[in-house]
């Protein structure tokens, strides 16, 4: 009762003009607040999914970026003490010092990625200087909330708290659902770094612009024009400068990238002038083909999984359709599921000629069917049983891709897979990283199949396994062709017959299975692959 008749008073007799400035200067200064801790946080989650892109080890990347800006922060809180005699000032210089770092963030470490191979000593200097700069926020808008109206240090600090957190929140969300999809991470950054310093100068500026010196604010909207002078000169350079340092880490010319929400999509493609020109696919900096001799490995992949029923076939993975074509060249096959995270790399393949002519169009075929999911959600609503699966996973090298590696996963697979089915699964390679490649064959066994392991070479690759299984049975399946197979370039039963051997350096050791809780896969490979 007594709120409704404050609030008839107020609106019969308005706040005096005091009353209300104050109001809107708290308002406008939270606000400030608000955005200055979205751009702080979509700061962090740029560094990491950039190092995830580039390096892989999201686990090891997150880790890194979060501890060291975490410890600077606290640094940067206790550095900004001094600076509290001349709040507004200071709060002004290091915001548009912090816009300025903050959008270049993700440029400074490409390039330093790309040209000079420093990435993990530059992340690690930028996301220190970026913590620095965020931890001398809060002290020093602490003050100026004070400024504007003294209050209770508990109650400012809620204030302060619960605006901060707020924003941290939205630019959480702001990053991969806006930001990420509609600028891509190097313009988001810059577009971010454009936000902070419009939010940390000028709001401010404008709010004590009666306590700021002549000579003062002159000084900072002059700065502050020349930190948006520079990150929109870059916003405009951006593809270029992207361009010219993505091509620095290929051989080959660049015929196409993009960075979609989940990863980096390049192809490239040779410029020889005698043969054929060799066109490959890399995600994330991994090679995922050779057009000269990917038959090689998508024959090793299909056919013998295709030996016995083969109806209705299910691929996850392979969002290239090089998998697809094979298993479509048999005429039984009546209808064939193919799953892929990312709709961008299945809409290349469809639309990309030199992708297109490599697949043969597969993906327009009337008996495939394209479903863009995450393979472990999607199999545990599946309800279809399957003949055969083929599983054409990248390398277990991230949290993201091991817990498709996983014995949880491959019990999924089993509820999806016919009683006389088969899978079969891409294994990494045998000879650079055995661990890898044993840990994924004693999790399938795990995991309730008998198990089949061969190699083969692949000259862009190197040497490469797999691992063909069955569930439920007391045999290994035998690694063969179906009657009357398609004509192959690479396989027949001879080459089959000699994959099943291996060196005596390369055969089976004691490892430990792969689970959700125990990724033992995920360190396998990072620790064999560090060389390579």
């Amino acid at each position: 009762m007594s709120s409704t008749l404050d609030d008839r008073a107020t609106a019969t007799h308005p706040l005096p003009p005091a009353d209300r400035h104050t109001r809107g200067a708290r308002f406008l200064l939270l606000l400030a607040v608000f955005l200055c801790a979205a751009c702080g946080l979509v700061y962090e989650l740029a560094l990491t999914a950039l190092g995830s892109y580039l390096i892989g080890n999201s686990v090891l990347q997150t880790s890194v970026v979060i501890s060291v800006m975490v410890f600077a922060m606290g640094v940067g809180s206790l550095a900004a003490k001094p600076l509290r005699r001349r709040p507004v000032v200071a709060f002004a210089v290091v915001e548009g010092v912090l816009a300025l770092i903050g959008g270049l963030s993700v440029l400074m470490l490409y390039a330093a990625f790309a040209w000079l191979q420093l990435y993990m000593p530059a992340m690690i200097v930028v996301s220190l200087v970026v913590g620095l700069l965020i931890g001398a926020e809060i002290p020093l808008l602490m003050t100026l909330l004070q400024r504007i109206r003294a209050q209770e240090a508990s109650s400012a600090v809620a204030d302060m708290f619960a605006v901060d957190y707020i924003g941290a929140l939205v630019g959480g969300l702001c990053f991969p659902l806006f930001l990420l999809p509609t600028f891509g991470q190097l313009k988001g950054a810059l577009v971010v770094g454009v936000v902070n310093a419009v939010a940390g100068v000028i709001v401010v500026v404008f709010i004590f612009r009666r306590q700021t010196g002549r000579l003062a604010k002159a000084g900072l909207l002059a700065g502050v024009t020349v930190v948006l002078g520079a990150l929109g000169t870059t916003y405009v350079l951006a593809d270029d400068l992207e361009v010219s340092a993505r091509q620095h880490m290929y051989a080959d010319p660049i015929i196409h990238s993009e960075t979609t929400q989940y990863q980096d999509i390049v192809v490239t493609r040779s410029t020889a002038f005698t043969g054929k020109p060799d066109v490959r696919l890399f995600l994330n900096g991994d090679l995922q083909f050779s057009s000269v001799d990917e038959y090689r490995y998508h024959e090793s992949l299909v056919h013998p999984a295709l030996s016995g029923r083969r109806s209705n076939v299910l691929i996850m993975g392979g969002g290239d359709g090089l998998a697809l074509r094979e298993v479509l060249r048999y005429q039984d096959v009546r209808h064939v599921t193919l799953v892929e995270l990312d709709p961008a790399m299945t809409r290349l393949a469809r639309t990309f000629e030199p992708l297109r002519q490599l697949n043969h169009g597969a993906l327009d075929d009337p008996r495939a069917e394209v479903v863009n999911a995450d393979a472990f959600t999607w199999l545990r609503e599946a309800r279809q049983r399957y003949d055969a699966v083929i599983i054409d996973f990248p390398d277990p090298d991230s949290a993201s891709l091991a817990k498709l590696y996983s014995v949880e996963f491959y019990d999924l697979l089993g509820r999806a897979l016919a009683p006389h089915g088969q899978v079969m699964v891409q294994s990494g390679s045998p000879f650079f990283a055995p661990k890898t490649y044993w840990s994924i064959a004693k999790t399938i066994e795990t995991a309730g199949y008998a198990t089949t392991e061969f190699q083969i070479d692949v000259p862009s690759f190197g040497n490469w396994g797999f691992v063909l299984a069955t569930p439920a049975a007391t045999e290994p399946p035998p690694l063969r062709l179906a009657p009357n197979p398609p004509k192959l370039r690479y396989l027949d039963e001879a080459v089959l017959k000699a994959a099943t051997v291996f060196p005596v350096d390369r055969r089976r050791t004691d490892v430990r299975p792969s689970t959700l809780m125990d990724p033992a896969v995920l360190e396998y490979v990072q620790d064999e692959w560090r060389d390579y």
